[in-house]
């Protein structure tokens, strides 16, 4: 089924959250109304895209993830999201173009340990050149891929981009352990 812009705004909302989110929060973000967005809400709710894990907070569901063309991960996939790789498939962080850094993430973990080290100017330089999204993608972590580009789009900079990067990467780490 087919998704309006808007609810497919609500799922990615939810998405790139990792936890269960207020509809107030999702309104907030979105820029739609408190109504309009608990409205669509209930009607994702009742498609099964949500779900109501606790009172007043929403999580998407893997329906709603396939419902942004996100594939579900088994034990395999994630066993080999999670692995290490070979130097020629490690990410090579550089300050700007033709500036390499001495910095290498040889696996998901070991770039979220990075995120924390690298500087902030390597990470808005990767984020905005889609570089993170690509190399997710190449590990075949097509979830971690999209929140990064939804990340992207909320322009932000600094340590609080640093941070959020982080969580995300970090939530991503935690999420596919559990399934290995």
């Amino acid at each position: 089924m087919s998704l309006s812009p808007v609810r497919h705004k609500i799922l990615e909302t939810i998405l790139l959250h990792d936890k269960p989110v207020k509809v107030v929060q999702i309104a907030k973000e979105t820029g739609q109304k408190f109504q309009t967005v608990m409205m669509h809400v209930i009607g994702l709710t009742r498609m099964g895209y949500t779900k109501l894990p606790e009172k007043g907070l929403y999580a998407i569901t893997e329906k709603g993830k396939t419902a942004l063309g996100i594939p579900e991960i088994d034990n395999a996939t994630a066993k080999a999201i999670l692995a290490d790789t070979p130097q020629d498939k490690a990410f090579h962080f550089y300050a700007d173009m033709g500036e390499p850094l001495d910095y290498y993430a040889y696996s998901l973990q070991d770039f979220c340990d990075k995120i924390l080290k690298i500087s902030v100017d390597s990470i808005e330089f990767h984020l905005n050149r889609g570089d993170f999204e690509s190399w997710f993608t190449g590990l075949g972590d097509v979830e971690l891929a999209r929140k990064t580009a939804l990340l992207k789009e909320k322009k932000l900079v600094g340590e609080e981009l640093r941070i959020r990067l982080h969580e995300i990467v970090e939530n991503r780490c935690i999420a596919l352990a559990t399934l290995v």
